[in-house]
């Protein structure tokens, strides 16, 4: 068998929990099958099993388009040229809808099943016109073409099953819940404390930990207004960057700078640090705070976990089933409007519910240390990479004609 991986991310370029998924499984898929992947980029590799060709995103002939609509411009146009070269597959799978339109040409011109990952859905994701403006409505259609006409679907937790059912025409037949996995071997504890020394983190000081880009949906703000109610000697530590739009990443300069007039025990790092850094960032941490207002899996909470970090999150979407309430972290409630934006009803309640649970955590050296190496049990027990490609690989031999 012949698997095609449509994608937006692939090394060098991950930016996102998508990309992580990406990388990963193919990683293990190649190891029982041959896999092609073509992404936006200008990747060119062949190991083993695995081909990787990257397709130019980044084209002049779109310059006099709107900001906001030139993405969705080049997205068709680099998804359209995927399919140039002569398609030689048993089938597509497409992650995000960023590549499915590429998945969509595949299926119609190749005649090969189309199996589409859910990674996030644009219905439950409004904040998305921001960035993309008019251009929302774009990306919209393009997901529900491809949700509507694929052969399968894997969504990556129960509730994002429960959400394609609500908001697409789909068999429920068609769809397969297979969660996101982890990398064992290279997330697990490290004692080196390089990152630390690098960005004057104090090793012997408790610190909260956030990862993840600058967006609506992982409500990072949310965390940054609950600074003032945690413990004024916690060191609070954002690794965040890659902000959706310059007026989101003004808020975040805005609402830092606010928080550090009084408070000096704050850092924030705005690159995309390499994985090692990042799992040192995690090994450290006292408590990792994932504050998102949409999650369909979240895979930075496996990636703590791993590392033996405590975890707080919001309890919403996948997240409620990788973090386990009182025995791996703690899951913050949070009441949310029923409509779009799909805010907090009350968010500065929300924030100071997220300090209250970091706060205990960091007052609580045995069950803090109970959580986390709890949480890494879990991760070995149910998130191993191997055994969650080998399900997707009976998934690709059951679509075989």
């Amino acid at each position: 068998m012949k698997v095609l991986f449509c994608t937006r991310e692939f090394p060098p370029y991950v930016y996102g929990g998508a990309g992580v998924h990406v990388e990963y499984l193919a990683s293990e898929l190649e190891k029982i099958t041959s896999i092609e992947v073509r992404s936006f980029g200008d990747q060119n590799s062949v190991s083993g099993n695995l081909t990787v060709k990257g397709f130019d995103y980044e084209y002049p002939g779109f310059d006099s388009a709107d900001q906001k609509l030139k993405a969705v411009f080049q997205t068709l146009r680099t998804c359209v040229n995927m399919n140039v070269d002569p398609v030689d597959a048993d089938v597509v799978h497409c992650h995000t809808w960023y590549a499915h339109f590429a998945g969509i040409v595949a299926k119609l011109c190749y005649d090969i099943p189309l199996v589409i990952t859910t990674h996030s859905l644009e219905p439950l994701r409004p904040w998305k016109r921001e960035q993309l403006g008019q251009g929302y409505e774009a990306s919209s259609w393009i997901e529900k073409t491809a949700i509507e006409m694929a052969d399968a679907v894997i969504a990556v937790s129960e509730e994002t099953k429960d959400d394609v059912l609500k908001y697409f025409d789909v068999d429920p037949s068609k769809i397969k819940v297979i969660y996101n996995g982890i990398n064992l071997n290279e997330y697990q504890v490290t004692n080196t404390t390089h990152t630390l020394e690098r960005f004057h983190i104090d090793p012997n000081t408790p610190y909260v930990l956030f990862v993840g880009r600058i967006t609506r949906q992982k409500g990072i703000i949310h965390l940054v207004n609950a600074i003032k109610h945690i413990d004024k000697n916690t060191q609070i530590v954002l690794c965040a960057g890659a902000p959706d739009t310059p007026e989101i990443a003004k808020e975040m300069e805005d609402r830092i700078a606010e928080v550090t007039t009084t408070r000096k025990n704050v850092t924030w790092i705005a690159d995309m640090l390499p994985k090692k850094d990042v799992i040192e960032l995690y090994s450290h941490a006292s408590v990792f705070c994932c504050p998102s207002i949409y999650e369909p899996f979240g895979i930075i909470n496996l990636e703590a976990m791993a590392c033996e970090t405590a975890v707080v999150a919001s309890a919403v979407g996948g997240i409620k089933e990788v973090v386990v309430h009182n025995e791996t972290g703690l899951l913050v409630p949070v009441e949310q409007q029923q409509t779009a934006p799909f805010e907090p009803l009350d968010p500065e309640g929300f924030s100071k519910h997220l300090a209250e649970a970091i706060n205990q955590l960091i007052n609580n050296d045995e069950q803090r240390i109970a959580m986390g190496k709890a949480g890494r049990q879990r991760v070995e027990r149910v998130f191993d990479w191997s055994a969650i490609a080998k399900q997707v690989h009976q998934l690709y031999q059951s679509l075989k004609s």
